[in-house]
């Protein structure tokens, strides 16, 4: 590896920048990619070990590749330490997230109630901005209270969460939409909230709308057709 791809790879993950170290076994030459000048096969399998989150070897017109995948971790970022959220926290663990409730509310945001979870009483903003959600960090708020939820959506909106899911009903979720469209927020920026948030499975007890969130972040970060929203589905 010479001192300039070493330096880049330190700088991308210093950055929490996905990137991809190609090989060729046959030469050593290398190539971090995504890069501008990439061929464009070795470009197109390196984007799909990003998205598998899958280190390994693929032939090529030129050669076998080694491609190492450098992705930063999982992150989960819950608002609101209330039952729904214990619910939520196993799951997302088992699916390889590292969580963090946040919740300035001292009396719900305990050790007690979330055990070996990283919990944060800071007001939802200024610890959303301190996490600095990456490509890699799902958002998800669950108080019903807007003083709480709409200032962490409100940064998620400004960072590129991979999902932003917001607890609610429809009527709930426009009157949430009206508010940060008052922050400055566009309608192309507003879609990417996932509001009622969950897959529709009619869930109504904490670990069912828990279980239905969980299942989300999994179809979204695959690309599952489960994912599409209902417009979506009926344009497809």
């Amino acid at each position: 590896m010479t001192p300039q791809t070493l330096a880049a790879l330190a700088e991308a993950r210093a950055a929490k920048r996905p990137v991809v170290l190609a090989t060729r076994l046959t030469d050593g030459t290398q190539h971090l990619l995504p890069a501008p000048d990439a061929p464009s096969d070795l470009a197109a399998a390196a984007a799909q070990a990003l998205a598998d989150d899958k280190s390994g070897t693929v032939k090529l017109g030129d050669g076998d590749w080694f491609l190492h995948v450098h992705n930063p971790p999982l992150r989960l970022i819950v608002v609101g330490a209330v039952h729904i959220a214990q619910a939520l926290v196993p799951f997302a663990a088992q699916l390889g997230y590292a969580v963090t409730v946040v919740d300035p509310r001292r009396a719900f945001a305990t050790d007690e109630r979330f055990p070996n979870v990283s919990v944060l009483t800071d007001w939802t903003d200024e610890a959303v901005d301190a996490l600095a959600p990456d490509t890699r960090t799902a958002v998800v708020t669950l108080t019903h209270d807007p003083k709480l939820d709409d200032p962490a959506l409100d940064r998620a909106l400004r960072s590129p969460a991979f999902y932003i899911g917001a607890l609610g009903s429809r009527k709930t979720h426009a009157a949430r939409l009206k508010r940060l469209r008052a922050l400055g927020h566009e309608e192309a920026s507003l879609a990417r909230i996932r509001g009622p948030v969950g897959l529709d499975l009619e869930a109504v007890t904490a670990p069912e709308i828990a279980l239905s969130i969980a299942a989300e972040l999994v179809a979204v970060r695959r690309g599952s057709p489960l994912a599409r929203k209902p417009e979506e589905r009926a344009a497809a």
